[in-house]
């Protein structure tokens, strides 16, 4: 069966379920239990459980066998003529060349929140404003850079170019990189620009709990009327001396005056905790402090509690700490989970292997 949507077309093959965009790229492929999923950049990744969730990038070799594949199911099922030939013009090579990812994005686009893995990405700045975390390693191969308006306006045509008809896939536009919202007066040409281009989308992006405070209610006022719709905290933590640990400027308590003006702003908050973080000497502090600091919040039904569970990278100044993990992180999470419920507000899973742009 195949069901054509404006976004999207679905081929429904029994235990087989095959969608592609309207570049006729395939993005999602379920078979038989294994969950495919195309990146833009044209890798292939296979989600599937062996009693707990594994992950991992295809080879080119299996990526190239996957879409001979797929190509083969939309050549002998598709019937409607102009999806087919979306699909049909692509070779399996061409699925899997990551130049025109690479034309869009000089770096690529490390981690996004679970909710923007469809957003439109656009890249205002690279790198991270801080970038001395000690646990994370998503920008170390890269300076911090922010984009000149005639320099964004440029990559915003790359971006669109990428996507081409697959932009109908997508909802919102995400101010990249790690910390983009910490730019001031030099943001505003910007956000005019993603206006211009994507006329009444919603913005999304990070920002630092250090930058933020600088700002007055008035600010991200300015930012709203220009498309703003959401702001992603790193929380981390509500307890001082892990976040101190993780070398994260600032105090958790002064969340509470940043999420106050972005509230005031009229703007949705994901606050971001790492759960896990701290290993066994900091797990009860760090819940007891983080719930502590939630309940303080003004969070509301429009804003999201992000939970996600700690991944320790080995070449991180955390991992030579050697902090005893917890055994059940997983166990943790849902801890956590019915913790952020008791307190009436909405918590979400983020585990940033799942991420996929």
């Amino acid at each position: 069966m195949e069901l054509l949507r404006p976004e999207a077309t679905v081929l429904s093959l029994g235990d087989r379920v095959l969608s592609l965009d309207r570049e006729g790229r395939p993005y999602h492929y379920f078979r038989q239990g294994l969950t495919y999923k195309r990146a833009l950049d044209g890798s292939l990744h296979l989600r599937y459980r062996e009693v707990e969730r594994r992950r991992r990038r295809l080879s080119e070799e299996e990526a190239l066998g996957v879409y001979r594949e797929i190509l083969a199911l939309a050549e002998a099922h598709l019937e409607d003529r102009e999806r087919r030939e979306e699909v049909l013009r692509w070779i399996p090579e061409a699925l899997l060349d990551p130049t025109p990812y690479r034309l869009a994005y000089t770096w690529p686009i490390s981690i996004l929140p679970p909710d923007a893995y469809l957003s439109v990405v656009l890249q205002a700045t690279t790198g991270c404003t801080w970038n001395r975390c000690t646990f994370c390693s998503f920008y170390q191969d890269r300076p911090f850079q922010k984009r000149s308006p005639e320099a964004f306006a440029e990559h915003v045509e790359h971006v669109l170019a990428l996507l081409g008809r697959g932009r109908l896939l997508r909802r919102g536009v995400f101010l990249a990189d790690g910390n983009a919202l910490a730019l001031s007066e030099p943001l505003l040409p910007l956000l005019e620009i993603v206006g211009r281009h994507f006329p009444g989308e919603p913005v999304l992006g990070f920002l630092d709990l250090f930058t933020g405070l600088k700002k007055e209610a008035s600010w991200w006022e300015r930012l709203r009327a220009l498309g703003l719709r959401r702001v992603y905290l790193g929380l981390e933590t509500g307890h001082a001396s892990l976040l101190a640990l993780l070398h994260k400027p600032g105090h958790p308590k002064e969340a509470l005056s940043l999420v106050r003006a972005l509230k005031e702003a009229g703007l949705s908050v994901g606050a971001i905790l790492m759960v896990g973080a701290g290993g066994k000497p900091y797990a009860e502090a760090h819940f007891r402090e983080s719930l502590r600091l939630l309940a303080e919040l003004p969070l509301g039904p429009e804003d999201v509690v992000y939970l996600s569970p700690f991944q320790e990278e080995p070449a991180t100044p955390y991992a030579r700490l050697g902090l005893e993990p917890l055994e059940d992180v997983e166990g943790e999470v849902r801890r956590w989970q019915r913790a952020v419920r008791r307190l009436g507000l909405r918590g979400a899973r983020y585990d940033i292997r799942e991420f996929l742009y």
